[in-house]
């Protein structure tokens, strides 16, 4: 499990209505995983290196609820991380393939 620290902070009521209503509407579980996802996507925008890309996925709902079930248990710190792990994952074993293959 990913370490984690807790943090206060003071939001103005319409944006607390606003990530309410991403609660509501089932984009997010909770206003907390609504907040991580928006400070993910910070940190990617303001810290991110210049060599890496943004890529876009679309996925299947049952796939997006199988990433968000590894969110919830820990396995994974948002919905990214999952696809990243995976993304990560897969292009080291396809690598490790490769170079099998040129043996």
């Amino acid at each position: 499990m990913v370490d984690s620290e807790r943090i206060t902070i003071r939001l103005p009521s319409e944006k607390l209505q606003a990530l309410q209503n991403l609660v509501d509407t089932g984009k997010y579980p909770t206003i907390s995983d609504a907040i991580r996802a928006a400070i993910d996507s910070f940190i990617e925008t303001h810290f991110t290196p210049e060599y890496i890309e943004r890529v876009t996925v679309e996925l299947p709902k049952g796939k997006l609820i199988e990433l968000e079930a590894l969110v919830k248990d820990g396995d994974s710190v948002s919905i990214d991380d999952a696809i990243r792990n995976a993304v990560r994952e897969y292009v080291r074993m396809r690598l490790e393939q490769a170079v099998n293959d040129m043996k």
